[in-house]
């Protein structure tokens, strides 16, 4: 069996000249003619504008009892999971074994004497 080539043609392979936009020409060549481009002054990278000026002041005690309130959450919730993991695999390991006809495949725990 042959294997088919897409039909190509030098339209479509074109390398284009790279030229970062730190360039120390400030001109454009395309085709025969040159374009000039516009240099736009960098705007400030300043964030005051976005600022509202706070009505009461910061309550520290109050943003940390709630970060430790969501810490003890989180760490709640991830002990959950790993206990709910640990026993869906407990009983997916004694439901194969019930299904492949054995008798003995519940754990009996014995008093320590």
């Amino acid at each position: 069996m042959t294997t088919q080539r897409p039909i190509s043609s030098d339209d479509e392979h074109r390398v284009l000249q790279f030229r970062p936009r730190t360039s120390p020409s400030p001109t454009a060549h395309r085709g025969n003619a040159s374009v000039q481009q516009l240099r736009v002054a960098p705007e400030r990278l300043d964030l005051s504008r976005y600022e509202e000026p706070r009505t009461e002041p910061d309550d520290f005690r109050r943003r940390m009892l709630a970060n430790i309130a969501a810490l003890a959450f989180t760490i709640a919730l991830t002990a959950i999971g790993i206990w709910l993991a640990v026993s869906i695999a407990d009983l997916r390991r004694t439901q194969d074994c019930v299904l492949m006809g054995r008798r003995d495949c519940v754990k009996i725990t014995t008093p320590h004497i």
